[in-house]
């Protein structure tokens, strides 16, 4: 079972205009190269059901609000090989995306609930629920918020009995380089929780298999 990280929100200032929509800051631990590791709870049922999980970021271009990498789950059910995936992100910056999703299948309420999930989210809400968040100043805040969409398996073929249809909200630390995330997908368990933590090997050419990407 995951264990769940308390989030200590340090006082923080958020501007309520934000005039030239500065980007979030380019932390050093949210940097091609760098690994994650943790666990992923894929039901709310089953408390105990979680999949190891590592990430490393493969790409990141704060400018366009862009970074990419690959995830790789460890222990999931019925497969005879870690199942690798490869995703992209969205990071909320006001300037590329907001903290309205917009599409897969993800409603502005959709989006509010699951952004609330983070304790780190809760002094942006008004100004999100009024207007978006697009006169919030994310330039010093101490989270970098983000949206993961994984777009292809590396090592296995689409009929592995697993689905990426859906996307992860996510909030990384820019403090401890810490992530959560919450999953969401119409269509499967709500609110599967992933928790990462930064890795010492990550610039080290630890962890995962050489997979080809496409």
């Amino acid at each position: 079972m995951p264990v769940r990280v308390a989030e200590n929100l340090p006082p923080a200032q958020v501007s309520g205009a934000n005039s030239g929509h500065s980007l979030p800051p380019a932390c050093s631990l949210l940097s091609v190269g760098q690994a994650f590791s943790g666990t992923q709870n894929v039901s709310n049922v089953l408390k105990d059901e979680a999949w190891r999980v590592n990430v490393r970021i493969q790409g990141c271009d704060f400018e366009h609000g862009y970074l990419c990498g690959t995830m790789e789950a460890l222990n999931v059910p019925l497969a005879d090989t870690p199942v690798v995936t490869f995703w992209e992100g969205e990071i909320v910056d006001n300037k590329n995306y907001t903290f309205y999703t917009g599409k897969w299948e993800a409603t502005p309420q959709n989006d509010v609930r699951h952004w609330s999930k983070f304790n780190s989210f809760m002094p942006l809400l008004n100004q999100v629920e009024a207007d978006g968040g697009k006169s919030l100043d994310l330039s010093n805040y101490p989270y970098i918020f983000m949206r993961w969409k994984e777009q292809y398996f590396v090592n296995v073929g689409k009929d592995c009995g697993l689905t990426i249809a859906g996307f992860y909200y996510v909030c990384f630390s820019c403090s401890d380089g810490s992530i959560s995330g919450f999953y969401y997908d119409p269509h499967s368990s709500p609110f599967q929780k992933l928790e990462l933590k930064a890795t010492c090997e990550g610039r080290s050419g630890f962890s995962f298999s050489s997979y080809q990407l496409q």
